[in-house]
């Protein structure tokens, strides 16, 4: 059994590791292995704070993937963590690339990862974006809105024709926090089907001669816990493909229903269970598509954080322990810069002490980062004594969303497997930053 088919129910957690990668082993010294590296040695070795990430686990989760949605494109959305190793499992493992900007999708054809089989989507696509997608010979670009449509087609080289997705907003809410629910008409991305927009900008679309309308997208939000909401987005488009092709006689063969599979991040948080996902998506297709006498779409969705989250562990080592009332605070060599997401959506961790035994009973503390920002805190009310500490779940959204806050510079990014540990993205150096200060 792989481990996204595991049975999403609640289990002891013996020792601990619940959330972390299924290759975590805790030793009698307190320390933890994952892939068969020691995170205590691997902290001696490249430093603190560090992200280390288990091979396998990516790699197994991608197979999941590819066999619970077997007749289905799955693209790794390069948002939740990118380096060129990354890149090539995905590519190793039979799967795509969603891309955001130039940036990313420069990175990856150039490690090798063939461009049709990359998706470009973003609400605000710049020129060089668009120019690098046609350059590069991108798969699918995913129109995001009315303007963008015009701008794609007066560049794209008339003897070709590019594919193109709409993002519709299918009207479903969905998400654990409000700055990541993107299903419903009040937030910058897609088009609506409620209002018209995203059926207007499929009738320019097919205006366009060197535009290739293939089908449609939609993104509800991100840490969906359920299959609801998807059944839900893939109802209300499955109506609009029949709306298509009632109107303009075009049937569209995809449909990209996303990503933002749940994770859980502390025992006790519930992940979508993705085997289960692909019955009721397949179901509700098949079943939407026999009642408006459509063909089946091909589906694709762009799971990422539900590949590499869980595979990432942040190792850290504590700077300072004071008490300030009734609170404890634990600081340590990293924070917001490294991973803003609790400072953005209030998530918290289940940080655990690593690389000796405790001595001394666990308090509740509060960890808290090294940023001149009294909301950075990485976990609330955590037993914790010690003073190498690891946070695991830290796979998605850390290394990708981390800035130059304070010029501490980005950590690195370790890659364990078979006891074998190597860099794949080193440090940022305080040289590296100060490179591009030219002002004097």
């Amino acid at each position: 059994m792989s481990i996204l088919d595991a049975p999403v129910v609640q289990v002891a957690d013996t020792d601990g590791l619940l959330v972390w990668p299924r290759s975590a082993r805790p030793s009698p010294t307190g320390d933890v292995t994952v892939g068969g590296v020691s995170l205590a040695e691997a902290a001696d070795r490249f430093g603190t704070p560090v992200y280390v990430l288990d091979e396998q686990e990516v790699r197994e989760r991608c197979r999941t993937y590819r066999t619970a949605f077997p007749e289905a494109d799955v693209v790794y959305a390069a948002k939740a963590f990118l380096c060129r190793a990354m890149a090539h499992w995905v590519r190793e493992e039979g799967l795509g690339l969603d891309v955001c900007s130039a940036g990313e999708l420069e990175l990856a054809v150039t490690t090798g990862f063939p461009p049709e089989r990359i998706v470009l989507h973003g609400n605000a696509k710049s020129p060089e974006d668009l120019r690098t997608a046609l350059r590069l010979g991108v798969g699918r670009i995913v129109v995001d809105s009315a303007s963008e449509i015009a701008r794609l087609a007066a560049i794209t080289p008339a003897d070709s024709r590019q594919q193109v997705m709409v993002r519709v907003v299918p009207g479903v809410a969905a998400g654990a926090h409000v700055k990541v629910r993107t299903g419903t008409d009040d937030q910058k991305f897609g088009l609506s089907i409620t209002d018209g927009s995203a059926q207007h900008a499929v009738t320019r679309i097919l205006d366009q001669p060197h535009l290739e309308l293939v089908g449609l997208h939609c993104h509800i939000g991100s840490q969906i816990a359920t299959t609801k909401p998807y059944v839900a987005a893939v109802r209300r488009t499955v109506g609009l493909l029949a709306r298509i092709r009632d109107q303009h006689g075009v049937t569209l063969p995809q449909l990209d229903i996303g990503g933002g599979h749940a994770i859980a991040y502390r025992p006790g948080e519930e992940r979508l269970d993705i085997p289960v996902l692909a019955g009721r998506v397949r179901a509700e297709l098949e079943d939407g598509c026999a009642r408006a006498g459509l063909p089946v779409p091909r589906l694709t969705l762009e799971p990422g954080r539900a590949i590499v989250g869980p595979a990432g562990v942040a190792v850290y080592r504590v700077l300072a322990v004071k008490r300030t009332g009734d609170r404890t605070f634990v600081a340590v060599d990293g924070g917001m810069s490294d991973n803003p997401r609790p400072a953005l959506y209030g998530v918290r961790y289940a940080p655990r002490l690593i690389g000796r035994p405790a001595t001394a009973p666990p308090r509740l503390v509060t960890v808290v980062g090294r940023h001149c920002e009294a909301g950075d805190i990485l976990a609330d009310e955590v037993a914790l004594p010690g003073d190498l500490l690891a946070v695991p779940a830290a796979g998605a959204y850390h290394l990708s969303m981390a800035s130059g806050y304070n010029l501490v510079g980005r950590p690195p990014v370790v890659a364990v497997a078979d006891g074998i540990a190597r860099v794949l993205v080193r440090r940022e150096s305080l040289d590296d930053m100060n490179r591009r200060d030219i002002g004097l």
